[in-house]
């Protein structure tokens, strides 16, 4: 038995048209299998995309056909462990913006589209492990270079208030509370007491 054919069209915005890809897709699969979501690519967390592969959609045998990868998601990661998806789940996947991939074989040659991907998944792979190694190559020439700079890095300093030593003394002589002290400086308690605690190091060191 023959498997269905679907297709796949996603935009990411709901002011963006989908009709230039479901007419591409008309050209090889019937209207009434097209599904569409107006989403993000972010993630796979779409409606469309989620019944594609729910009860009613594509098993074992199925061809889906999708306008370029980036339709499945943004994310070369999620497009990697989809791909894989599709590979165990014997589903075919054919890309318009991929020609090698719409290639027609008979049955015995098969194992030439497991080869396209194959491919594909390797090579997203090497993508991903690359981008990821860029990113933290520049986040580590990021931080050297803030650092040469002087620039403090991590959450913001907090500075004492201008007339902290002031109340500082009151506080400390039971003049006045700790509450009194932070509404007087306008301090939320954890700024208060790690600049008390900061200040009374400073004090002992000196």
């Amino acid at each position: 038995m023959i498997g269905k054919i679907m297709g796949y069209a996603r935009v990411s915005s709901t002011e963006q048209n989908l009709d230039r890809q479901i007419e591409e897709f008309k050209k090889h699969v019937p209207e009434e299998n097209i599904v569409t979501d107006k989403a993000s690519g972010k993630n796979l967390d779409r409606s469309g995309y989620k019944a594609l592969k729910g009860a009613l959609g594509l098993r074992g045998g199925d061809t889906l056909v999708i306008m370029s990868l980036d339709r499945l998601s943004r994310n070369k990661a999620d497009i990697k462990q989809e791909l894989e998806y599709f590979k165990e789940n014997n589903i075919r996947l054919m890309i318009l913006d991929l020609p090698t991939s719409m290639i027609q074989v008979p049955d015995n040659q098969k194992w030439i589209v497991e080869m396209i991907n194959n491919i594909l998944i390797e090579v997203l792979s090497s993508m991903s492990e690359q981008e990821r190694n860029t990113i933290r190559k520049r986040q580590k020439e990021g931080i050297s270079v803030a650092k040469a700079k002087g620039k403090h890095l991590g959450r913001p300093c907090i500075s004492y208030p201008d007339n902290w030593q002031q109340y500082y003394s009151q506080w400390k002589s039971n003049q006045i509370t700790a509450k009194k002290m932070m509404e007087a400086l306008n301090l939320k308690s954890t700024s208060f007491y790690k600049l008390a605690k900061q200040y009374q190091l400073n004090d002992k060191s000196s």
